[in-house]
């Protein structure tokens, strides 16, 4: 049997992959106030287009949905024509690029919504050291529980974001239902203590997300649908003991809808509760068919393994990106990586610390 390689192309329905490298979403805080992507956001996607699939950072559905400063939107016309900026110019790439949808639920503050609480699944607060909100760091607060029409008016946020997307001339979208986000909050048992058709049994917690689904597949074929789920994860205060009969059964009924790719974060870069073995990329493959991209503290051999095992199809990898913008170049050629330590830039304005990074330059010849 032919070994398949990290630099092998891959189809994903009708759009081709020239390798198996994806660009992970991270949140940079350089779209301004106002939210809108701009010609430095095309830069910084445009220098890292040799990936194979280009993931944004996550991006706001709504008003209700912010929690991070400066971070992109998708929910009005001005944010639509500013994602065009970014997508015209990956186009002649031929790099796929999808957008992140995203709501923060409660991990946000009443400081982005003129002294609104935040909203969640369930009126618990994350139990954290702060957060950072336009007026400087706060303790986080307690969340207001979305009612039942909140939840249908949300998911409607999310397919109107979705033909937004669409517009805005992307390849397709990623769903972030990880990392202790909003739909990630309705999933897990410890942030969702609801006691009605949202609330309670694995098919209740999951149908947040369902419906979700169902939304944006209203607008995208769904081998242009990607989902982002975190089963290890204690990244924002989250980590339920039933996690693994959670994301298993998460796993297989989104098997159920033909995605482009289930997005699944199995490193312990952000940590894990402890509360049993950490799912392995293993043990997700034979309940999902389709498209598997691994993610979360990669290093090049462990990619290579997991896609020789065929535990995985794409690895996507974050912070390596951030200062190696030839990341997929540098791998195949075996050059040396500069190291993303300085974290002081990485969610600063401008340039600096975002698009100053140069490709790898081999030594001149004596």
């Amino acid at each position: 049997m032919t070994t398949t390689s990290l630099f092998d192309p891959i189809s994903m329905g009708n759009l081709k992959l020239k390798n198996r490298i994806a660009l992970a979403p991270m949140t940079r805080g350089r779209a301004g106030a106002n939210r809108i992507p701009n010609d430095l956001m095309a830069e910084y996607y445009y220098q890292r287009s040799s990936a194979g699939l280009l993931i944004t950072e996550a991006t706001v559905v709504s008003k209700q949905g912010i929690g991070w400063i400066d971070s992109p939107g998708i929910y009005t016309k001005e944010m639509v024509e500013g994602w065009q900026i970014v997508t015209d110019r990956i186009k002649p790439t031929g790099t796929p690029i999808f957008l992140q949808l995203w709501h923060c639920g409660r991990v946000s503050h009443s400081d982005f919504h003129d002294g609104a609480p935040p909203v969640s699944a369930s009126a618990i607060k994350l139990k954290g050291d702060h957060i950072h909100t336009p007026m400087g760091k706060k303790e986080y607060e307690t969340p207001r529980a979305l009612s039942v029409d909140e939840i249908k008016s949300t998911v409607n946020d999310y397919r109107k974001a979705a033909s937004n997307a669409r517009e805005a001339g992307f390849s397709g979208i990623e769903v972030h239902s990880a990392n202790g986000y909003l739909i990630n909050q309705f999933i897990d048992s410890k942030t969702n203590q609801r006691e009605d058709q949202y609330g309670g049994s694995l098919e209740n917690r999951y149908r947040f997300l369902k419906e979700v689904l169902e939304a944006v597949l209203d607008v995208w074929a769904p081998e242009q649908v990607g989902v982002r789920i975190s089963p290890n994860g204690i990244f924002n205060d989250m980590g339920s003991e039933n996690f693994r009969e959670t994301y298993l059964y998460v796993a297989k009924e989104l098997d159920k809808f033909n995605l482009g790719y289930l997005h699944i974060m199995d490193g312990l870069a952000f940590g894990f509760h402890e509360k049993g073995a950490p799912m392995t990329l293993a043990e997700f493959r034979p309940i999902y068919q389709g498209i598997i991209v691994g993610n979360c503290g990669y290093t090049k051999d462990a990619a290579e393994e997991r896609i020789a095992e065929r535990d995985a199809d794409v690895i996507a990898f974050g912070r390596p990106f951030i200062t190696n913008p030839d990341l997929p170049q540098r791998l195949k050629n075996g050059w040396p990586l500069d190291p993303a330590e300085d974290m002081s830039l990485w969610y600063t304005p401008g340039a600096e610390g975002y698009t100053d990074y140069g490709p790898f330059k081999p030594p001149s010849p004596a």
